[in-house]
């Protein structure tokens, strides 16, 4: 009987990794199937492109702030190289300049617009999301058609991809095949009848080129975006990306015209200068089409003027106060403003006007209010340095100077004393964190 038990035993086992296995080799089939592309044939030379469609390719190159992504030395633009950090591991740009070798000389159109709307490369690898072609995917082919125009007419630089940094299993490419079919999809932007030409624009910058929501919709845990919480602020480079609607943590509200100054020039009144990511971002639109960056900022007002009015300590700017005597955490937050003082009141008390040199007063921060403090860390620790050679507004970074405990100190301090609101917690991890 125990016999007999055991071969029944080991009939059940082999049964059960006969299965195991036929469901192994038919979700690698399946993998398989959604994973593979053809490789396109190269083109020998580029086509010729009339100047008009290179001018509008340049226009929407801008709006798309490739150069933000696919730039590293200002000297070489479009070779690629870019560390772009991701929960997943680090994906590096790739050079889009028209080099045979190492960039993008020998796609045709059809191979550009592949890459662009299915995320493929010419070679029929399939590209990480990283690159936002889920956003690209709604582009119209006129304006494809501009950007192929526009990159293949870039001077041709040899700039070899940089091998990415991927945590196991996401280096695996089949996964992006799945996340293809969660994510993806090629519906175009659909103008809405009851809004105006100028805000059906807006939309179409915002989603299929600027791809906004890439950094202010929050992503799932695999990384797509969260349709479900739109504009509700996200991530971008370790930097908290605020919310662009009703969830907006500005202190003070932003008006049409403020936003459309601060998307062209990183800085408007009453709010605080373009910082880490938005950086790139805010160099890219300067170059853009007004009437687009008008059309933009008419979009994005429509969600920021959904938030409700706040009675903020941004409303009644001010020198922020020592800390009260009976404040429960007294000797971190006398370190905080002893910092503060030495630091940041000499710029930021005197406030600031368009051709002062000094700074807002922080009350009116948005990173005091940003609902975690990664922001406020990196600014205090990095500082905002305008690009080589540009002219806009300056910060110096005190990460050399302060250590971890008077950094903490500081963020508690302005927090509690800049934008009265509680202590954000765990900041000892966060500001340990961002030294990484």
């Amino acid at each position: 009987m125990e016999q007999a038990g055991r071969r029944r035993r080991r009939g059940h086992t082999r049964r059960r990794l006969g299965w195991l296995s036929l469901a192994a080799a038919l979700l690698g089939i399946v993998a398989v199937a959604i994973m593979w592309r053809p490789a396109l044939a190269p083109v020998e030379a580029a086509p010729r492109f009339e100047p008009g469609l290179v001018e509008r390719g340049a226009r929407v190159a801008a709006l798309g702030t490739c150069a933000a992504c696919h730039t590293v030395d200002p000297a070489r633009p479009f070779a690629g190289g870019f560390p772009i950090e991701t929960p997943f591991g680090t994906v590096y740009s790739t050079n889009i300049t028209p080099d045979a070798r190492t960039g993008i000389g020998g796609w045709s159109e059809e191979a550009f617009t592949r890459a662009m709307r299915e995320g493929v490369s010419r070679d029929g690898h399939l590209l990480y999301p990283a690159f936002p072609y889920n956003h690209y995917a709604r582009l119209e082919q006129d304006d494809v058609r501009a950007l192929y125009a526009y990159f293949m007419t870039r001077p041709p630089l040899d700039a070899p991809a940089r091998k990415n940094e991927m945590t196991f299993p996401f280096g695996l490419r089949p996964l992006v095949g799945f996340w293809n079919m969660l994510y993806l999809s090629d519906e175009p932007v659909r103008p809405d009848a009851k809004q105006s030409a100028e805000w059906n624009r807006g939309a179409y910058v915002a989603d299929a080129l600027a791809h906004c929501s890439a950094c202010h919709t929050p992503r799932t845990r695999l990384g797509g975006p969260d349709d479900k919480r739109f504009f509700d602020g996200g991530e971008a480079e370790d930097w908290y990306v605020p919310a662009l609607n009703a969830k907006s943590p500005s202190p003070l509200p932003w008006t049409q015209e403020h936003l459309f100054a601060y998307l062209r020039t990183g800085i408007a009144p009453g709010h605080a200068a373009a910082g880490g990511p938005m950086q790139g971002v805010v160099e890219n639109l300067r170059q853009a089409d007004p009437a687009d960056v008008e059309a933009l900022a008419t979009y994005i007002h429509s969600y920021l003027a959904q938030a409700p009015a706040r009675d903020t300590p941004a409303r009644r700017p001010g020198s922020l106060p020592p800390p009260k005597p009976d404040d429960p955490d007294l000797a971190r937050m006398q370190l905080g403003h002893q910092v503060y003082v030495n630091a940041c009141a000499r710029c930021h008390d005197a406030g600031r006007t368009e051709s002062s040199g000094t700074a807002l007063q922080l009350q009116q921060a948005v990173a005091l209010y940003d609902p975690d403090p990664r922001s406020l860390i990196h600014l205090v620790r990095d500082g905002i340095a305008p690009p080589d050679g540009e002219p806009a507004r300056w910060m110096p970074g005190f990460g050399a100077i302060l250590t971890d405990e008077q950094t903490v100190a500081l963020a508690a301090y302005l927090r509690r004393y800049g934008a009265g609101q509680p202590v954000w917690p765990e900041l000892e991890k966060q500001v340990r964190k961002g030294k990484q």
